[in-house]
């Protein structure tokens, strides 16, 4: 079995939706992307299945926190990096 993430295709009859948010509530699901341009159903699909790995396997469920924290702070860092980068280049022009 591979360590790919399967990719989701839509289903004809999927619909999609508006779920109204808080602010607050927004900034704390964003805290749990893994990359740029995970969406927020993928957000939500992920909150769900931790929340259900919790109930059966506590242990695996940190685990999977812990990954998503370790994956959260290197795209922190790599923005950054990246950030520091440009103005270095708009300095030299």
């Amino acid at each position: 079995m591979s360590n790919k993430k399967k990719i989701r295709k839509k289903d004809e009859g999927s619909r999609v939706t508006t779920v109204k948010l808080l602010e607050e509530t927004k900034l704390r699901i964003e805290k749990l992307r893994e990359h740029k341009r995970e969406s927020y159903d993928d957000l939500l699909r992920k909150i769900l299945y931790v929340l259900n790995v919790a109930r059966e396997e506590p242990d695996k469920a940190k685990r999977v926190l812990e990954r998503i924290s370790d994956l959260r702070a290197r795209m922190i860092e790599e923005e950054d990096s990246q950030k520091e980068q440009q103005k270095k280049e708009d300095k030299r022009k």
